[in-house]
């Protein structure tokens, strides 16, 4: 049986910075992938940095809502400012780009409630522009004649999930972690200075283990006897060929499910929440009649999207909880578990998870107060 300090289950952005922040600080760290390294919604999520308070959720469940979860503004606000370091501290251009986002409205009652969320929004700090019509096609002249405004959070960006993982697993065994792919936990027993991970590969002790499992965190969780509202959703995502230089915003819409953004290469990448299928076995595969609702929503807002060809769509799960809070920190009644998982926008909010993560395990105050954010925290 290997002997540890920390085992860090899931191979994601989370787990592996993680693991490259507990290593970096002398703890023996082995981190354990049921696959391959950010084959998940690290890997496959369309690389948006998001800030805002999301439209589609703030317009279905109301600002009672949007109060409880604003305060997480503030942890995905620190963690964009990571994000904007991250490829200097890897050695990699990780294509972070704050180009601001912009949700559109097509109507006055989408206006209303834009204003109502960015009231919302400034209550922690988050500035959100309204713009008029003129305002909204002077900021982005690529948009339809049909929008009626906007508004506009400065703080919003992207980066590509492709290179990101890859170049923090690097650093994180560059620093000690060691990695273990294909190593699903198969059981997970004990208690703090003596749990046993099992997995096909063997079984390795740990004073602390790190539940950054994403959709499947429910399941390792259970094998303690802790029950965490957390479940996947299959989502899918498609890019364009490359085409001139448009878009320089994280694009949202007002009239329904729609993230939109140009990469580095031209392509533009679509996505926004749209459901893909789940086949027999398990396995994800694109939905037709989704992906033809997410290029119809996208062309409605960006015209010129109406002559590119999309060339290849992908599908991913991404972890969701009901109420969209994080849940992070040391399970109340296990110690020596933890828990490191951030709903629905865990890309953005990774490299602040896993800080601190890696904060608490090593029995510091984390670099944010989770008052507030994590549901552990209540």
């Amino acid at each position: 049986m290997t002997r540890v300090d920390v085992v860090v289950i899931g191979g994601g952005i989370v787990g592996l910075m993680t693991a490259w922040h507990l290593a970096r600080e002398g703890a023996r760290v082995a981190l354990l992938e049921a696959g391959d390294l950010g084959a998940q919604a690290s890997g496959a999520n369309a690389g948006s940095l998001h800030l805002q308070i999301q439209y589609p959720e703030f317009a279905k469940y109301g600002e009672g809502w949007a109060r409880a979860y604003a305060p997480t503004l503030r942890f995905l606000e620190a963690s964009i400012g990571m994000w904007q370091d991250l490829g200097q501290e890897v050695g990699e251009d990780l294509d972070v780009r704050l180009g601001g986002g912009i949700v559109v409205a097509r109507d006055p009652a989408q206006m209303r409630l834009i204003e109502a969320k960015a009231r919302i929004e400034a209550s922690v700090g988050v500035e959100t522009q309204i713009l008029d019509r003129d305002a909204l096609l002077a900021l982005a002249p690529y948009l339809s004649d049909k929008a009626i405004g906007g508004g506009y959070c400065a703080g919003e960006g992207k980066a590509n999930p492709l290179r990101a993982t890859p170049a923090i697993a690097r650093t994180a065994e560059a620093e000690g972690a060691t990695v273990h792919c294909n190593a699903p936990v198969t059981g997970l027993a004990g208690r703090a200075g003596a749990f046993v991970v099992t997995t096909p590969q063997g079984r390795l002790q740990a004073d602390k283990v790190v539940n950054t499992a994403g959709a499947k965190a429910a399941k390792i969780a259970a094998m303690l006897g802790m029950q965490i509202d957390i479940g996947g959703f299959p989502l899918q995502v498609t890019v364009t060929e490359p085409i001139a230089p448009l878009i320089p915003h994280l694009v949202y819409s007002a009239a329904g499910k729609l993230s939109l953004k140009q990469a580095a290469n031209g392509g533009c990448i679509i996505g926004g929440g749209w459901s893909a299928d789940v086949r027999s076995h398990g396995g994800l595969a694109t939905n037709p009649v989704n992906f033809a609702g997410n290029m119809a929503m996208a062309a409605g807002v960006v015209p010129r999207l109406a002559q590119a060809r999309t060339i290849r769509s992908w599908t991913a799960w991404v972890n969701g909880t009901p109420d969209w809070r994080p849940i992070i920190g040391e399970a109340p009644d296990i110690p020596g578990f933890y828990l490191a998982l951030f709903p629905w926008v865990g890309f953005t909010a990774g490299p602040m998870t896993a800080r601190v993560i890696a904060d608490l395990v090593m029995g510091r105050a984390p670099a944010i107060d989770l008052t507030g954010i994590s549901v552990l925290a209540d």
